[in-house]
């Protein structure tokens, strides 16, 4: 029997999010139906619903949900009714890099997780007047009160943490965390540096504090982000907007430069920074996502000093192992994302929009009701 569901949908780039009631299809075989308890807001949401993405309109979005499964199809295994879940990314499970561990690189990731549908063209969602709504965005959907999802992108999480402090761990968090664990693999007595302090920049930031790096420096124009970077654990701040940022890090360095830096802007000229300012064998992590035709620029003679470059998206790891992870060093009181976290009703996703435009918010997470 279909359920009745609550979401905010975008029709159309120009009219934002509309709430509205909708009928969601019964699970199939290979899906769980979860009711969502809150979704993180990400910028790629921002950017489908603008239409900078492959997203098909009307759909509904939301891609770092949290919530309880209420229905599982005939054949999932491993969840039951009642699981409290974190979903992250979708993909296809067979390909190389799933097998070998690594999702967020499936062969198929732009169309299971931009396209917002079913591999087979299906959509779960129809509206008042009986016409389809693109779901399955990133195979969840997740700003509404219920969404399908396939099992391969959930992760089992306890029953007791805040939903609003789970639910970011989707996609954000862990991608700042991950380039850090992971991808840069940061160790004790490092120096790292910070490009850009919003979730996913803050939370790179506990993580390379919780990794024993002795000397954190963090990167932003917002003096409230670089106070809330201080109270996470940065060692020196660097405003951007009054510095040269590249002499900043070097003099902090005594010339040397950072081990590793995590760039989390998108902004061209900041990567090419966080690239300049690598010692010797030093590291540098782009996650920021820039124009399709913007190039990175490296001095090559330096690259020859050992220096690497590298993206990373989705925290480098399988979400089913670094979600725990992350967990872990919370309940230590070592990742502390309840520091970043402003909770909106998904009915004022707008209001938490412009929150987060103007820097107010740093992570917006939309609830819901039971």
């Amino acid at each position: 029997m279909p359920t009745t569901v609550t979401a905010a949908v975008v029709r159309d780039a120009d009219q934002g999010f509309l709430i509205e009631e909708l009928l969601l299809e019964d699970p199939r075989p290979d899906e769980v139906l979860v009711r969502y308890e809150a979704a993180g807001l990400c910028h790629t949401d921002l950017e489908a619903a603008a239409g900078h993405l492959p997203t098909p309109h009307p759909v509904v979005l939301g891609h770092e949900g949290t919530g309880i499964v209420e229905a599982v199809g005939s054949a999932v295994t491993g969840f039951a009714p009642g699981d409290r879940v974190v979903l992250s990314l979708d993909s296809c499970g067979t390909c190389r890099n799933c097998l070998g561990g690594q999702p967020a690189y499936c062969d198929r990731h732009i169309p299971l997780n931009f396209h917002s549908r079913r591999a087979d063209g299906s959509v779960g969602l129809r509206d008042a007047s009986g016409r389809p709504v693109h779901d399955h965005f990133f195979g969840q959907s997740s700003f509404a009160s219920h969404g399908l999802a396939h099992p391969r992108g959930l992760v089992k999480v306890p029953a007791d943490l805040p939903p609003a402090m789970l639910a970011p761990l989707g996609c954000g968090l862990i991608t700042g965390a991950g380039a850090v664990l992971n991808s840069l693999r940061v160790r004790a007595g490092a120096t790292v540096a910070v490009f850009g302090l919003g979730a996913v920049g803050l939370a790179a930031l506990m993580a390379a504090v919780a990794s024993g790096a002795t000397r954190v420096i963090a990167v932003d124009r917002n003096p409230e982000r670089l106070e809330l970077a201080t109270e996470l654990g940065a060692t020196d701040v660097i405003d951007a907007s009054t510095a040269n940022t590249a002499e900043a890090v070097m003099d902090l360095t005594g010339g040397r430069g950072v081990d590793h830096s995590v760039e989390s802007t998108g902004v061209v000229p900041v990567m090419n920074t966080a690239v300049a300012v690598l010692a010797p064998l030093g590291s540098a992590a782009v996650l920021g996502v820039a124009a399709l035709d913007a190039d990175l620029r490296a001095n090559a003679f330096e690259l020859l000093k050992g220096r690497t470059v590298t993206g990373s998206v989705m925290g480098h790891q399988a979400p089913g192992l670094l979600i725990p992870r992350l967990l872990d060093l919370h309940q230590q009181g070592r990742f502390p994302v309840e520091h970043l976290v402003t909770t909106y009703p998904l009915p004022d996703i707008e209001r938490a929009i412009a929150d987060v435009r103007a820097g107010a918010t740093v992570k917006a997470v939309l609830t819901h009701q039971a």
